[in-house]
This record gives C-alpha cells, sequence and structure tokens, in this order.
C-alpha cells in the first residue's frame, strides 16, 4: 500500500480538498476554503499545513471566531447545504468562542467542520495555557462544550486517528437529515505530528446527495387525506429551498388550490405575489394565513421543523379535528405534531403527489376566502411601507424602501430584534434566495458575518444586510473582512438607542421596558434611565474601514442605497428610526411565560391576559 508522510494537520487539509458531492447530476467541492485565527493552539499544526498548501486550499483571516462560524453557515444556506467552509482556532477562549456559532449552525441543521486547538495530548506540560483542569479527569478540555451542539465530535489523540474520523465527519455534513456543526478537537501536539498515510485517504471523493422517496403505504395514506381534505394549508420550511423543490411546490399549489405559508426559513418558496402565498404564518405572520392556520383540517409541512414562532406556541390549529402531513428529510422532524411522517425528499415527494392526487383542487368559495386574505395582506402592506410617520420615521418604512429598492435577485439578511418580526410579514420575496433570516437561533451578531458568507457564495448579487444598533454593537469585525476579502456589502443600519424587539416583549409583559434603551444610570432614580449615551454607530463603522452614509429621511435614504450601490466597497447606510412605532401582530400569540404574582399593576395587568391565551395550546398526540 502507498503511503504519504504528512502531518496531521498537513493531512487534514489534502483530505479536505479532496472532498465533492454531486445531486442530480451536478458536483461540486464541498469544502471551499478556511477561516481561522491563529493562536498558540493552531499556528505550528493547521496554520503551517495551510500555509504549505494556500495556492490550492484557501485560507481567510477573520476578526472573531464566532463570526466564522456565522460566515460559513450563510455560505452553507445560501449554497443549499452543498458547499462550506471549515473554521479553525487556537485553544481555549479561540475555541469557546465559536460555541455560539455552533449553536447556531446546528440548531438550523447548516453543515461547518469547526476545527478547534486543543490541550497536549502527551500532557507532559499540562497544565498549559489556557487550559482548563479538572479534578475528575484529565481527558477533558474546553472543547468539551461542543459535544451537545455537535451532530458528530472527536477528540483526536494520534494522527492515524484521522483515517476514520474525517470520513465520518464528512458523512454527517453531507447528509441533508443529519447536518450541523461537526467537531474535530486537534490537540496541538499531535496536529504537529508525522504519520505515514495511507495515499487512498487522500483521492477525490464524491458523496452523492440522494432524493429519497416516501414510504409507499405512508404515501397512498397521504394522498387520501389529501382528496378527504375541505379547508387544507401547506406549511413551506427551509426544506422546500434546500431540496430546490419551489418549482414543485409553486405547480403543486396551483394545481390543487392548497394556499401556503411560509416559515422565516421557508420565505421565498413561492413569489410574493403567487396567487396561493399567504405569507408568513406564526407568531410573526399575516392575518391571512394565520386565520387560514386556525380551521385548516389538514397541514402539510414541508421541510420545517414546526418550531414555536411557525405553531405560535402550539395555538395556531385550532381545528378540533385538524391532521397533519410532515413531510421532511429528517426522521425526527417528520413525527412532530403526531404526524403521518413522509421521511423523503420534498421535491420528489411533491411532483408524486401531483400525479397521485389527480383532480383533487379546493372548493370555490376557499379560493375565493384565500383571494380575499390576500388582497387585504398586499393593502396592509403598502399601508405599512407609506405610513408617513414622523418626526423619525417607521421601520416598517425602511423595510419598504429598501425592499422596493432592491432588486430580485438581490439578497437581505438580518438575525435578531424586531427587524426579522417585521421582515417575515412585510418583505415581498421575488426569488428563493432574496430572503435570508437565521431565526433558528435569532443570534444577535449574525447579520454582518452572516452577509459576508452570502455574498462569499454568490459575488453577483448584492447583500443588503439589515441591523439594529444592538446587534450591530455585538459583532461589527467582519466589515474588515469583507474589505479586505473584496466582498461588498451594504449595510443598512437601523438605530433606535436600544432594544426595540425586546422592549416592546418587556413592555406587553408588563416590565415596562426595564433596561432595554441605550442610557446612562441616573444618579438619583438609580436606574439606567438617564440621557441617551453618546455612542456614535457611523463613526465606528467608518473606523473598521467602511463608507459610511447618514441618511434622516426615507428620501435621504433612497439616495443612499443608489450611492451605495454604486460604491466600491462595504458601505454602511445609518438611519434613525422610532423606537416605539412597531408593526402589530395578527391573529396570533407567542407564549413568553409572565409572573403570577407580583407588586406591580402592569405585570397583573400581563398575567390575566396571558392566562385565557396560554389555556389554547394544544397537544398532537
Amino acid at each position: 500500500m502507498k503511503t504519504r508522510k504528512l502531518t496531521m494537520g498537513q493531512a487534514i487539509i489534502q483530505f479536505l480538498e479532496q472532498q465533492y458531492v454531486e445531486r442530480d447530476g451536478r458536483e461540486t467541492q464541498f469544502l471551499a476554503g478556511m477561516f481561522g485565527i491563529f493562536g498558540h493552539g493552531n499556528v505550528a499544526g493547521i496554520g503551517q499545513a495551510l500555509h504549505q498548501y494556500s495556492d490550492s486550499f484557501r485560507f481567510y483571516q477573520t476578526r472573531n471566531e464566532q463570526s466564522m462560524v456565522h460566515t460559513a453557515a450563510a455560505f452553507a444556506k445560501m449554497n443549499n447545504r452543498l458547499r462550506t467552509f471549515a473554521c479553525t482556532t487556537s485553544i481555549g477562549p479561540g475555541a469557546t468562542n465559536m460555541v455560539t456559532g455552533a449553536a447556531g449552525a446546528t440548531i438550523n441543521r447548516l453543515p461547518v467542520l469547526l476545527l478547534p486547538g486543543d490541550i497536549f495530548s502527551t500532557r507532559l506540560v499540562a497544565p498549559v495555557l489556557q487550559q482548563l483542569e479538572s479534578p475528575t479527569s484529565q481527558d477533558c478540555s474546553v472543547n468539551d462544550c461542543f459535544k451537545p451542539i455537535s451532530r458528530y465530535w472527536d477528540r483526536i489523540n494520534r494522527p492515524e486517528q484521522i483515517i476514520t474520523a474525517l470520513p465520518e465527519a464528512m458523512r454527517v455534513l453531507t447528509s441533508q437529515a443529519e447536518t450541523g456543526a461537526v467537531t474535530l478537537a486537534l490537540p496541538q501536539d499531535v496536529q504537529a505530528e508525522a504519520y505515514a498515510y495511507p495515499s487512498q485517504l487522500f483521492e477525490k471523493r464524491v458523496y452523492t446527495i440522494p432524493r429519497p422517496r416516501a414510504d409507499v403505504a405512508l404515501f397512498n395514506r397521504a394522498t387520501t387525506w389529501i382528496r378527504e381534505s375541505q379547508c387544507p394549508l401547506i406549511i413551506a420550511g427551509g426544506g422546500v429551498i434546500y431540496s430546490e423543490a419551489t418549482d414543485a411546490l409553486a405547480r403543486f399549489a396551483e394545481q390543487t388550490g392548497m394556499p401556503v405559508g411560509e416559515t422565516f426559513a421557508g420565505k421565498g418558496s413561492l413569489h410574493y405575489n403567487h396567487p396561493q402565498n399567504l405569507g408568513a404564518i406564526g407568531a410573526t405572520g399575516t392575518p391571512g394565513a394565520n386565520l387560514t392556520a386556525r380551521e385548516a383540517d389538514l397541514v402539510i409541512a414541508i421541510g420545517t421543523r414546526l418550531s414555536d414562532f411557525t405553531t405560535a406556541s402550539k395555538t395556531a390549529f385550532q381545528n378540533p379535528n385538524v391532521r397533519f402531513i410532515n413531510i421532511n428529510v429528517a426522521e425526527f422532524d417528520a413525527f412532530k405534531h403526531a404526524a403521518l411522517p413522509l421521511v423523503a425528499d420534498a421535491r420528489v415527494t411533491l411532483e408524486e403527489l401531483a400525479t397521485a392526487v389527480g383532480n383533487y383542487h379546493v372548493e370555490a368559495a376557499y379560493a375565493a376566502q384565500i383571494e380575499n386574505y390576500r388582497e387585504k395582506w398586499e393593502a396592509e402592506v403598502d399601508r405599512l411601507y407609506h405610513l408617513g410617520h414622523g418626526p423619525l420615521p417607521s421601520q416598517s418604512e425602511v423595510i419598504g424602501v429598501v425592499n422596493e429598492f432592491s432588486r430580485p435577485e438581490d439578497v437581505m439578511v438580518c438575525a435578531a430584534g424586531s427587524l426579522p418580526g417585521d421582515l417575515h410579514k412585510l418583505w415581498r420575496t421575488r426569488n428563493p434566495k432574496q430572503y435570508h433570516l437565521e431565526y433558528g437561533y435569532s443570534c444577535m451578531g449574525y447579520e454582518i458575518a452572516g452577509g459576508l458568507g452570502i455574498k462569499m457564495a454568490d459575488a453577483t448579487r448584492d447583500v443588503y444586510v439589515m441591523v439594529g444598533d444592538g446587534s450591530y454593537l455585538m459583532l461589527a469585525q467582519e466589515i474588515i473582512t469583507s474589505i479586505q476579502e473584496g466582498y461588498k456589502l451594504i449595510i443598512v443600519l437601523v438605530n433606535n438607542d436600544g432594544h426595540s424587539s425586546i422592549g416592546g416583549l418587556s413592555r406587553a409583559t408588563g416590565a415596562q421596558g426595564f433596561a432595554t434603551r441605550f442610557r446612562y444610570r441616573d444618579e438619583g432614580t438609580g436606574e439606567l434611565d438617564g440621557e441617551f449615551l453618546p455612542v456614535n454607530l457611523a463613526a465606528n463603522a467608518a473606523s473598521l474601514g467602511a463608507q459610511v452614509i447618514e441618511a434622516t429621511t426615507l428620501q435621504s435614504l433612497k439616495a443612499a442605497l443608489q450611492e451605495a450601490r454604486d460604491a466600491a466597497h462595504t458601505t454602511v447606510v445609518k438611519i434613525d428610526v422610532d423606537y416605539y412605532q412597531q408593526v402589530p401582530p395578527y391573529e396570533s400569540w407567542w407564549d413568553v411565560p409572565i409572573a403570577q404574582v407580583s407588586e406591580v399593576d402592569t405585570a397583573k395587568n400581563a398575567y390575566e391576559e396571558y392566562e385565557p391565551a396560554k389555556r389554547k395550546e394544544r397537544y398532537f398526540l
């Protein structure tokens, strides 16, 4: 058997650059490169290998370990999980700073390969710098934190262990059902150790991404249920887009007349003005989608994990006879809500259902109701886009300007704060990839890092990063990386001097917006209710190398967006909005537990409203 003597770090890089995936006859390299920050835990191992093979496997220098994982996850999402990046860090804080990003990737079912440095395998020089010592085990490090949030985890204590570990890591990363963060903890001494690896390890490998079909008996039962349904509803999740099933969904919805509600990850499954599209569903949904869900006798959930936002904390479906059909490649998700589980690919299943249901179509009265809901909602969006609010504009008006200015092929990215709920309702999506929300984890700081990953996935599109001041303050450093690598972002920084989303939630739950504004502590009251802090976010963005434009009106915002589109590199457009003017909820609810007892009247009143609402939550057994 032929062998190649390499360090473990070198062998990992040589292996990764030979990994490919194939779906529907299209083949692509799975790993687009590696993000990293070097420290003593990886500089002489993985770092040396990346330097040695820099001509064939590209390395990108990032500014924050959490954000590099966000960037990789966004890149993977934009590529329908068929490509991703690896991320490497030093031991200690470099590694644990990736934990938040890793959790987000796994929650959102997005493949990311994590290669954190680890403590010495020999243990001779322990405790090394940044080592967490345990009195109960010497085989413990901070990298054990990744275990519960990784879909696959391993610590490589001998160089030859990667011969079996790397293929297992790729098995999980390329699985549409099992994918998420994969962590291989790499002790810094083992990274530099040499071994005679079998040459076959470094040959090109192609992983076929299958399109599994549903069990025949379950499929036939699903067909019967559809034919029996009077008020069916489709919930389109992210799996519709990942499976490239958007055209199949449009044809099936047109053929049957079934209305479609979209989750955060599934928004864009249909063009916003498709006659069957009722828009967002759930806690941040439209009135038409939520009213339809309330009365539906059959819910066909496609590629969704049915989170509490989608189900309005299990209050959305009130028909006592409602039944569920879940189409999902992941068995875990297919069985939710005691559904009839079709563990299968979304596109293939929709195509086969279209044939199986034949001439089934919803009744004329139901079709007319769907059309009526759509017309009323489009009028409501127009109203919110053009409120004429002042003196500061409303957030909905800013969304309207950006939406109407952007082109169908452009991408809007967001993650946390009040923007996601407003965007879910109001953004008129004209392309399956135009709307990019990280809302499985709703991680503050994802936006700019995620925008970079989107731009790296498709540099032909303009990327509009919509981010609130609270999220911007969490993680803005990848502005530097976008400039360094020449990936232009258009960052719309919406400032309201606080956490508007949580402020509204706090007021609704009786806590009166406590500690949600950016203010000095008042010496008289002892509370954070003094003057506003003199934070200059525009100056901050400029200091990171971005071009900055400050807009004060909606008209100047339009001009600023045009200037940003014409600019050569990343541009931040900052605009102040009204903190209190928010888009209302529509026919929905979200369970946020409220204090059962309190000495504060607003909290008492909030609980009186909470208790009857909670009684609408249902078990589906």
